[in-house]
């Protein structure tokens, strides 16, 4: 079974089993990681933010235009950042390594 390598904000590492079509925010509340997910995946918040490793930024698909709209509202927002409810577990990303920002910012899209 593939692996997940969570990196919290000091540094330390959880490996955990990640299963092929899980995405990496159901993941990590399987396995008590600190990944919020206010919106619990519905694409409505930025509170999945995570960093991936740039080893395995290319081997996900390009995110959506919802999903870039999202990640604009993400403290600490870097070139590999992407929310955890959008990347969906392959045999290809066995390893993927994500570091958890220092914090999140939960801003409501409600109009």
């Amino acid at each position: 079974m593939p692996k997940i390598i969570f990196v919290s904000p000091d540094g330390a590492e959880k490996i955990v089993d990640a299963p092929v079509g899980v995405s990496v925010l159901e993941i990590a509340h399987k396995n008590e990681v600190a990944l919020e997910g206010a919106c619990e995946g519905s694409l409505a918040c930025s509170t999945c933010h995570i960093i991936v490793d740039e080893a395995f930024y290319d081997k996900l698909p390009a995110a959506s235009d919802d999903e870039e709209d999202m990640l604009d509202l993400a403290f600490g927002l870097t070139h590999t950042s992407r929310l955890g409810c959008q990347i969906m577990m392959t045999e290809a990303l066995d390893g993927l390594r994500v570091k958890l920002p220092a914090a999140t910012r939960n801003v409501s899209t409600d109009k």
